[in-house]
């Protein structure tokens, strides 16, 4: 039934098997999820987060429009169809380095501080996102002073 509300919902999202899915739009729809997940534990996605999101999506990957409005709906749905974000981290952890997944919690952090507040929800799914990116603590704490350093001098 969800299969088939999704389908007639969406219909321009391509069916397609877990292994039909090259390595790379699993790269970029995990890390999708990732950022999806973090902009909506506050509740709440201002439109500062809309925007930087796709903006940093549109960059990472150096994507259309159209083709970023496109992950970011097929992301959605893999979103709403998982149980837990292991599955998007394990695909984060066996392609990138760590340099790599230190560059993406500085974006998570970015897309946090992009409304001026860390919600305590927010704070939450990072930390979560940065223990299952088998990130140290330190790490995560690092990338989220870089962004607060960085937001500072813009904002001086």
């Amino acid at each position: 039934m969800f299969a088939y509300l999704k389908d007639l919902l969406a219909p321009e999202i391509r069916k397609t098997h877990p292994e039909d899915i090259s390595k790379d739009e699993k790269i970029k729809t995990a890390t999708c999820v990732l950022f999806i997940e973090l902009a909506r534990a506050d509740g709440d996605i201002s439109d500062d987060e809309k925007k930087l999101l796709r903006k940093i999506i549109k960059n990472r990957y150096d994507l259309s429009s159209e083709s970023v409005d496109k992950l970011l709906e097929y992301s959605e749905i893999k979103r709403e169809e998982s149980l837990d974000l292991f599955q998007f981290t394990s695909v984060i952890n066996s392609s990138f380095s760590g340099r790599e997944k230190f560059n993406l919690m500085i974006n998570l952090w970015q897309l946090v501080y992009s409304d001026n507040k860390l919600d305590k929800y927010e704070d939450h799914i990072i930390k979560k996102i940065g223990g299952l990116l088998n990130l140290e603590h330190k790490d995560i704490i690092d990338a989220k002073l870089l962004v607060k350093e960085k937001k500072q001098k813009d904002n001086s």
